[in-house]
């Protein structure tokens, strides 16, 4: 695999620097969250998004869980269930929280992020559809990625500036620009911290923008054997291969 760089701070969280730059595999990386992070995702976030998919835009912020289980890290494999062959793509950005609180108010919210990650937020949509809530096909295990590190709030100073990219076998797929999400970063985040009291470790996905394997004639999944890469320049890229559950390519 292609090297990357970056050095490692003691909570784990990576900030690129040319003065301070080591070497290291893909293979070297772990999933960089908790098998305990409470995982929240905004839907149709991106209007582009939602009118590919015939949705009306949110009135509030549209949120389901994922849990740790069904995130892949840098080094692993994103599985197609044997359920079904419908695994689509959907690149985003993943907003990691680095103070707690509850009833965050918008205009603290960024004192909150501690950090950003490349987040495959991907999706099978048979079992997506089986009801209006995505949870179940949200949380295949090893269904979506997320990594190859988290890049600290300080190295982003314009976090809306920020583009998410995905690429399918190296062909462009999807391209979103952050300035225009329906709900920005601290819309989600004061959202979120209304319901619950928000913890370190907390990841909020914001997104995904159009581009999506549903949305085209005749539809197009994810097939074993493919690369998916989610990119946002200045936070990372993030590399999967995709294998069917028996893990064969």
């Amino acid at each position: 695999m292609s090297a990357v760089m970056g050095r490692v701070s003691a909570a784990g969280l990576c900030t690129p620097r040319e003065d301070d730059l080591f070497e290291l595999s893909a293979g070297d990386l772990l999933r960089p969250i908790d098998d305990d992070a409470r995982i929240l995702c905004a839907g149709f976030n991106f209007s582009d998004h939602a009118g590919e998919l015939k949705r009306d835009l949110p009135s509030h912020p549209t949120l389901f869980p994922r849990f740790a289980s069904s995130l892949a890290g840098p080094a692993d494999a994103i599985v197609v269930p044997s359920v079904s062959t419908s695994l689509d793509w959907e690149g985003e950005l993943a907003v990691v929280i680095g103070r707690g609180g509850r009833a965050i108010r918008e205009d603290q919210a960024w004192k909150h992020v501690g950090g950003y990650v490349c987040f495959g937020d991907h999706s099978v949509r048979e079992y997506q559809l089986h009801s209006t809530q995505a949870t179940a096909g949200k949380n295949f295990d090893q269904s979506g990625a997320i990594g190859p590190w988290i890049v600290t709030s300080d190295e982003i100073p314009e976090p809306a500036a920020l583009q998410v990219f995905t690429y399918l076998n190296r062909e462009r797929v999807q391209h979103g620009a952050l300035s225009k999400l329906v709900f920005g970063i601290p819309e989600l985040i004061a959202y979120v911290s209304t319901f619950m009291a928000l913890r370190p470790g907390d990841v909020i996905a914001t997104g995904t923008p159009s581009g999506v394997g549903a949305s085209r004639t005749p539809a197009r999944w994810l097939r074993p054997g493919e690369e998916v890469i989610v990119e946002v320049p200045g936070v990372g890229r993030l590399a999967n291969l995709v294998v069917a559950a028996d893990g064969r390519e």
